[in-house]
């Protein structure tokens, strides 16, 4: 090769990478390309731990004087039956004495009412027809006794009467007088009370009033009685025991079923009235669908012991409630307070 040959080739080399060395730095100073667009994420449902509950709660039945040690004479129920609003459940150990006090106060009652009601009448019909005819017979003397004093009068004045007789006779017309005035008055007593025995008889009925409603107000108190239809979960006392703290019974409506979760304070942004959810039940094939129905109005403190020193030892939560529906109420009835796990939609 020729040494012009050779500088052609050197050449035409610096050539290239002259302009390799130009689109390499043309590359570095253009804008980057712009990424694309991503897609909105789809907002994350929340997921929390729960119980299954009954929507009436699980009422625990007590007597009102259960600190007074009341000792059951019988009970009614066994677990599982089913109960009405207002039945009676149990029987304490003073029913039958306080049954007695209000037959007693029921008794006084019904006299206090009769003698109200005398008292009011004043008189029998009999009694008020007797003394009417007793004040005409008493008119009638009085008015002969004072025509025989006039006579009499008339005589002593004209000289052919004693002074004697016309005093005699001025006294018994007097006298027929009084009596007929007194016996008008005692009319007037059977026709109408006086005002202080009408006042005494209408309190002392007012008080016996009084009495029957207390006494009977206690005899309920010697009854439990269901507060709701509803079943029969636990009996904790029976017949001859002592009622203690935890009471007689423990009954719910299992009709409508709920699941409480604890909701971390933090997720409530996500959480709405309506939404719709699955139950997952440990051992349970199937997802129950669920809607969240209630959320709480406080957010409680958890304290959770452990030691793990990267877990959460002071949690903050909120309570919301879950209706079942109707497969899933129908499942769980028997499973109150049993741990189930909530995943709640957005």
């Amino acid at each position: 090769m020729t040494r012009r040959a050779k500088l052609a080739g050197a050449a035409l080399l610096l050539l290239a990478l002259a302009g390799g060395g130009w689109w390499a730095f043309g590359r570095a100073d253009a804008p980057p390309a712009a990424p694309a667009a991503a897609s909105p994420a789809a907002p994350a449902g929340v997921g929390a731990l729960g119980r299954v509950e009954p929507a009436s709660r699980i009422r625990r039945l007590a007597p009102a004087n259960a600190a007074e040690g009341t000792r059951i004479a019988r009970l009614l129920v066994v677990e599982g039956d089913v109960v009405r609003a207002g039945q009676v459940v149990a029987e304490f150990q003073d029913a039958g004495l306080k049954d007695a006090a209000l037959a007693q106060a029921e008794a006084q009652l019904a006299q206090s009412r009769a003698r109200l009601a005398r008292t009011r009448a004043a008189g029998r019909p009999s009694e008020i027809a007797a003394q009417r005819a007793r004040v005409e017979a008493l008119r009638i003397a009085e008015a002969s006794a004072r025509r025989e004093a006039e006579r009499a009068e008339r005589l002593q004045r004209s000289g052919a009467g004693a002074e004697a007789t016309a005093e005699r006779n001025r006294y018994a017309a007097n006298q027929a007088r009084a009596e007929r005035a007194e016996a008008e008055a005692a009319l007037d007593t059977l026709l109408s009370p006086r005002a202080e025995d009408l006042a005494l008889a209408e309190a002392e009925y007012a008080a016996a009033e009084a009495a029957v409603a207390r006494a009977r107000a206690e005899a309920a108190l010697a009854r439990l009685r269901a507060p709701i239809d509803g079943t029969v979960l636990r009996v904790i006392a029976r017949a001859g025991e002592a009622v203690g703290s935890e009471g007689v019974l423990e009954m719910a409506d299992l009709t409508a079923m709920d699941v409480v979760a604890e909701v971390f304070e933090t997720d409530l942004p996500r959480l709405r009235p309506g939404a719709p959810a699955e139950i997952i039940v440990p051992g349970e094939p199937r997802r129950f669908p669920a809607t969240l129905r209630e959320i709480g109005w406080q957010v409680r403190r958890v304290t959770q012991a452990g030691t793990d020193p990267v877990a959460a030892v002071d949690a903050r939560t909120v309570e919301v409630r879950l209706t079942l529906g109707a497969e899933g109420a129908a499942a769980l009835a028997r499973r109150s307070n049993m741990q189930v796990q909530v995943a709640i939609r957005p």
